[in-house]
């Protein structure tokens, strides 16, 4: 039988101490059959360590609710940030600067069917930092061309008056960049249009319209520069292939959106994109690699010779009468 004293309640030092350090603190009493004794088991409540995992887990949520609420408006520039925000990850020399560009110029460059470009590059990720920098060099490439090619042609022909025709960047940055948003804009609207229409009609969002288009101008930047070469067969065959391979990439990319609407409205749709960009092509080759009239000088006055039936009359001074 158990002594008197073990029966006892026995206070433990640690115990004490720390309720004495926290008045507050809960205790709670139990006995396990593993351990020879019962002992005390003290829960410090220091205010902030109770629940710190769900209070870990609450404060991400709220942080991503806030970066939710907090995201930049329609009018700011960090808006449209985003959207040139490309991948250089992988980038690891100079002639690999860009990879997700660099694919994505590709694509547009090797159009096959059965290959959509928005699903198989653009992965729901369009980019404005493509389209916009293939619009610029296009248009800047387009101009120094255009002028580069009168110079060839007075050095063939001194003839020729050349003069640098510094307003060609102007027409062709406005051109090239109107045709590139204005002409996605309407083809988005109409397609937009059509799934009202048409439920099974599913269009393109406006930026994947825009990075299409944008992308399928890349093929003509090597083109301008290829009609430098003063033999217009060969421009001509240059414009062809170039024209070819940008409208298939359309023309392919926009199928499966257009092959669920009537037969009528799919080819007209599809007939107005490649004339669109034929007429585009055509005023490019015609407005900057047409050389100017060649300047002719006046020729100088010449003396006239009368037949010799025609008698000049006499200027002799007449004898004078007596």
């Amino acid at each position: 039988m158990a002594a008197a004293d073990e029966l006892a309640f026995h206070e433990f030092e640690e115990a004490t101490n720390l309720l004495a350090q926290t008045p507050d603190a809960a205790t709670t009493s139990r006995s396990e059959p593993l351990t020879p004794q019962g002992h005390v088991a003290v829960a410090v409540d220091s205010g902030g360590s109770y629940g710190a995992e769900d209070e870990v887990e609450e404060s991400d949520k709220t942080a991503l609710l806030q970066e939710e609420k907090q995201q930049p408006g329609f009018w700011t520039f960090s808006y449209y940030q985003s959207f040139f925000d490309v991948d250089t990850s992988q980038a690891s020399t100079l002639a690999q600067p860009c990879p997700q560009v660099l694919d994505r110029i590709r694509g547009s460059l090797l159009p096959r069917p059965g290959h959509n470009f928005v699903r198989h590059h653009l992965r729901n990720r369009p980019d404005l930092y493509g389209p916009f920098w293939i619009c610029a060099t296009l248009a800047f490439v387009l101009a120094i061309s255009g002028n580069l090619t009168l110079v060839l042609a007075q050095r063939r022909d001194p003839s020729i008056h050349y003069s640098p025709q510094f307003h060609k960047v102007t027409v062709a940055g406005v051109t090239i960049y109107c045709y590139a948003w204005l002409v996605p804009l309407a083809l988005w609207g109409f397609l937009r249009w059509r799934k009202g229409v048409r439920e099974r009609v599913g269009p393109y969002t406006f930026l994947e319209t825009v990075c299409i288009y944008g992308y399928s101008l890349f093929v003509f930047i090597p083109t301008v520069v290829l009609w430098l070469i003063p033999v217009p067969w060969l421009q001509w065959l240059f414009g062809a292939l170039a024209l070819a391979l940008s409208a298939a990439g359309l023309v392919f990319t926009l199928w499966p959106v257009v092959r669920e609407d009537t037969r009528l409205a799919a080819a007209v749709l599809l007939s107005v994109v490649v004339l669109l960009h034929a007429l585009l092509a055509l005023g490019c080759k015609f407005y900057f690699f047409q050389p100017l009239p060649p300047v002719h000088a006046a020729p100088p006055p010449q003396a006239t010779s009368l037949p010799p039936s025609v008698l000049l009359p006499s200027t002799a001074p007449r004898p004078a009468s007596t």
